[in-house]
């Protein structure tokens, strides 16, 4: 059976509707079942993006791009200089 990859705006708001549901007096295995994911899957969710807001959510995706952007500049120009400090030595 193939599974469904949910999107950080989707776990975000699966989150508060459980914590809605808990808190209208529903016990929290209920509230897990209803949203439709695995308790496991909540208490994962809970831990990584647990009291996130979107607003928050948008700020955490635009600093990973930031961060895989300058991950890639910083490997290329690793790169560069290997590639130039061989040549110095004249190991070609």
């Amino acid at each position: 059976m193939a599974t469904k990859r949910h999107k950080p705006e989707e776990i975000v708001s699966k989150l508060r509707q459980v914590e809605v549901l808990v808190g209208q007096g529903m016990p929290r295995i209920d509230a897990i079942r209803q949203v439709r994911v695995t308790e496991q899957t909540y208490y994962r969710w809970r831990k990584q993006y647990g009291g996130m807001g979107t607003d928050q959510l948008k700020e955490l995706k635009r600093l990973q791009k930031e961060n895989e952007r300058l991950r890639k500049a910083v490997s290329d120009l690793t790169l560069d200089k290997l590639i130039l400090s061989e040549a110095a030595k004249g190991n070609f």
